[in-house]
């Protein structure tokens, strides 16, 4: 990654006296005109230093853009393309650092920093999703991104993150299905519960909403008077996640109708338990 040296680099620049100090002050056409006086090189370093010092990473993207702009076919162009992408997500300037970074996939495909460019790419979508209100649309992006980053660059640094970071954008996805279906079940909305629930048990299976999801499946059918679907969402939820919370409390309530975590009926969750438990996928 372009910025992995920045220290040493700007501690370089700051002995050879290439820091551009008179370039500090208002952002007008005098300063335009005064960094046509200068390298890509030294403009590249102040970049740098302002990115390290100034704790204003729209400073230094400003002398990264200002290289594109005066050396656009150099080689310092190309690394401050990608340290454009780099202090636009830094500054929290998403939809600037993805402009930067695909940019940079398009102009240097097979580059070093291809697979650091594409994670910045992913990275701009996830570190939007953290609130699970938010527009499901940027998790879908970030899973396409990180899933470009595993599959394209496994071999690189950047894989094992994007993997975990799939992971868990994934159940980011399996926590949206659960706030709708848990609002629909409290409404008494308990078809509509199910349909949210089935979502998570069929789709994110994999993901730590799972079991919740059985048990409020659990809840549902029994309010719908749908007492073998009910059974057999506690018995997956019993054979798989014994030892949660949630078991404990499906069992209760299971016991409280004369009923078990056994599989009765044939629905979909019968096939749930033939697929899952017993292994059983034809």
């Amino acid at each position: 990654m372009a910025g992995a040296k920045i220290s040493a680099r700007v501690m370089a620049a700051a002995l050879a006296g290439l820091v551009l100090a008179g370039c500090a002050g208002n952002r007008d056409s005098g300063l335009r005109e005064n960094l046509d006086r200068y390298t890509a090189e030294d403009i590249y370093k102040r970049g740098e230093f302002e990115l390290e010092n100034s704790g204003k990473p729209e400073d230094a993207v400003f002398y990264f853009s200002e290289i594109e702009r005066l050396y656009p076919y150099s080689e310092w162009a190309k690394r401050a393309l990608i340290m454009q992408a780099y202090g636009n997500h830094r500054a929290g300037n998403y939809e600037e650092a993805r402009g930067a970074a695909q940019r940079f996939l398009d102009s240097y495909p097979g580059d070093e920093d291809a697979a650091y460019a594409q994670y910045l790419l992913a990275l701009s979508y996830y570190d939007q999703i953290d609130d699970v209100g938010r527009d499901q649309g940027l998790t879908f992006q970030a899973l396409q991104g990180l899933r470009t980053v595993i599959e394209q660059y496994p071999d690189s640094e950047y894989a094992r993150s994007s993997i975990l970071k799939f992971d868990l954008a994934f159940d980011h996805l399996a926590a949206k299905e659960m706030e709708i279906g848990r609002y629909y079940l409290k409404q008494g909305h308990y078809a509509a519960s199910v349909n949210r629930f089935r979502v998570v048990v069929e789709e994110f299976q994999t993901t730590t909403q799972t079991p919740e999801a059985l048990l409020r499946l659990v809840e549902a059918y029994l309010a719908l008077g749908l007492l073998d679907e009910a059974q057999t969402a506690g018995a997956i939820l019993g054979h798989n996640f014994q030892s949660s919370p949630f078991y404990d409390d499906a069992f209760r309530q299971l016991r409280g109708r004369g009923l078990s975590a056994e599989v009765q009926g044939d629905s979909w969750l019968t096939n749930v338990y033939r697929q899952t438990v017993q292994g059983r996928w034809l």
